[in-house]
């Protein structure tokens, strides 16, 4: 008998590892490849599946350069789970939609997924000699002002880096933020064989016209094979080489006369949502029913985005807004912005309630036409809750009573003498309130007319010279990397504008490029551990764009837009 039950056990125990296998997610590394560009897929379970994953149908459509498998715990509310991981390099054999075919791992699979492989990226480049090159391309060059423009460096390289630094992209009157982490792969040229290190970035000009993406520079020290160094702390012999990527001219184009809404909103594409706390069909009076509205766009930025609950509605229906919540999502194919916005309704009295219908025009700059995202008009209905009926059914029983009676009784008397007296009483208050509140407007205006006449006229006020003053002073301290003077500079500055007196208060007033920059700063200032020294470059590129953004104003006669952040 225990034989019997030890075998059962056994036998249930593989039932339920069979019935409740670990889930196999499949990913990929970039999406869409080029035939002749290698690529990852990545196999991540949450725990240890059946058995070991066979890749052979892959070699249908695909060639598989390497495999690897690693594993690590992640701690989520107290419990420890085990994240096992295969990333298997491949390269497609063919262009077109393939299928990453469904992968077995004995008794547990993953699912299959789709993967756009494009031609090969260089059947109509020219033979090249160098060893180490940059290329850099955008998805448009006749962008619209305040649209997403994709920009993607690619480094290629058969050589042994020691060192590198490449710099960022340079664009005059322009948003630049970097997008997800660089890919590595491996493509060929002209038959010879090239590691790639791609990144990729989002450029939104603020101002149309002719504008030029600056080269970039590449600053390497490259190692030079079949040479060795008999020194014993430098086993390698490096050569310092700079490489240079072309220019790219755009042709930014103005707002288009079809969009006749004065808030210019550009994207790939825009979703409007809602939802509700309970059910708006049957509200309750006095209570609150919270509805949350929800706009995604596509190719934008959180700054464009416009507000989404602004409009009139009854006066009898209350409504309590809380702050937006702001996000943006920094993917490969671009950036995509939330704003949320949550806004209490509590209804005054008992009816029908109407919420007016929300429209936001955008631009889709897929199709270039002008198009909305929609919430339709709403009717809500709000009833009477049980302690505010008894306290109606109760006044409208006295005003019944009080309608039969044809003479007052004694108590009536006594009652209106002191509602009269309560009256006389409350008027006197407000005649005297309302003299004494005329003598005081009287007072400040008479004391502003009087302070206007003995100041000077100036062209700038003490406060714009104080802001100049403290640009001028920081721009110097980045240029020659004086992080104190960086320091001191920005306190001055943001006591100014903010009337903060540290840097961590003064950052969350920032954009986030700006505000990462100042935290930036203020760790290496603070630092416990000698750290290397602090470079004011990017610092003082993220004031900069910082402070464009927040000059730009929008007006009808010319291309100047609202900013995308509002500072």
């Amino acid at each position: 008998m225990p034989l019997l039950i030890l075998f059962l056990s056994l036998w249930l125990a593989g039932f339920s590892t069979n019935v409740f296998a670990s889930g196999i997610t499949v990913s990929l590394d970039r999406s869409p490849v080029s035939v002749d560009e290698s690529f990852q897929i990545l196999f991540t379970a949450n725990e240890s599946p059946d058995s070991d994953p066979d890749f052979s149908p892959l070699e249908q459509d695909f060639t598989i350069q390497s495999q690897s498998q690693n594993s690590r715990f992640e701690f989520v509310n107290g419990k420890s789970n085990r994240i096992v991981q295969w990333i298997v390099t491949v390269m497609a054999n063919d262009s077109g939609n393939l299928i990453i075919p469904v992968i077995k791992f004995g008794s547990d699979s993953s699912s299959a997924l789709k993967i756009n492989v494009t031609p090969s990226s260089t059947t109509n480049k020219t033979p090249r000699d160098d060893d180490l090159f940059l290329e850099v391309s955008t998805n448009t060059e006749k962008p619209f002002i305040q649209s997403q423009v994709l920009y993607t460096v690619k480094l290629y390289r058969r050589v042994d880096l020691a060192k590198a630094n490449l710099s960022d992209p340079e664009l005059n009157d322009a948003v630049i933020e970097k997008l997800a982490d660089d890919a590595n792969y491996s493509t060929q040229v002209s038959g010879v064989t090239y590691v790639v290190i791609e990144r990729k970035y989002a450029i939104f000009p603020q101002k149309s016209g002719e504008s030029i993406i600056k080269p970039l520079v590449l600053t390497a020290d490259t190692v030079i094979r079949g040479r060795q160094n008999n020194s014993f702390f430098n086993s390698q012999m490096t050569q310092r080489r700079i490489v240079k990527s072309n220019s790219i001219t755009l042709n930014v184009q103005p707002m288009p006369a079809t969009f006749t809404d004065s808030h210019w909103l550009t994207a790939e594409n825009v979703e409007l949502t809602q939802t509700w706390s309970g059910d708006f069909s049957k509200m309750k009076v006095g209570e609150p029913l919270t509805r949350t509205i929800k706009l995604v766009a596509q190719g934008s930025t959180v700054g464009q985005l416009p507000e989404l609950s602004n409009a009139k509605i009854d006066a009898q229906l209350k409504t309590y807004n809380d702050q937006p919540v702001l996000h943006e999502d920094k993917m490969p194919t671009g950036i995509i912005a939330t704003r949320e916005e949550k806004i209490a309704l509590i209804p005054a009295k008992s009816g029908n309630y109407t919420l007016p219908e929300i429209k936001i025009l955008w631009f889709n700059t897929q199709t270039q036409k002008v198009e909305t995202a929609t919430l339709p008009e709403m009717n809500l209905t709000a009833l009477e809750a049980d302690n505010t009926q008894k306290i109606d059914t109760q006044k409208s029983e006295i005003l019944e009573q009080k309608q039969f009676q044809t003479t007052p009784d004694f108590e009536s008397n006594s009652l209106i003498s002191d509602i009269k007296k309560d009256d006389f009483i409350w008027q006197t208050l407000a005649i005297f309130s309302t003299i004494g509140w005329l003598l005081t407007v009287g007072f400040l205006f008479f004391k502003h007319k009087t302070a206007s006449k003995n100041m000077p006229e100036t062209q700038e006020s003490p406060a714009e010279i104080s802001l100049k003053t403290c640009v001028r002073q920081l721009k110097k301290a980045c240029e020659i990397n004086d992080s104190n003077a960086a320091k001191t500079a920005l306190l001055a500055w943001g006591k100014l504008r903010f009337n903060e007196t540290s840097l961590g208060a003064i950052a969350p007033h920032c954009e986030a490029r700006l505000r990462d920059e100042i935290l930036a700063l203020n760790a290496a200032l603070y630092a416990k551990e000698p750290q290397t020294m602090w470079q004011g470059k990017e610092l003082f590129k993220a004031f900069s764009e910082n402070n464009a953004r927040a000059k730009l104003t929008i007006s009808p006669k010319n291309d100047a837009l609202k900013p995308l952040y509002r500072l």
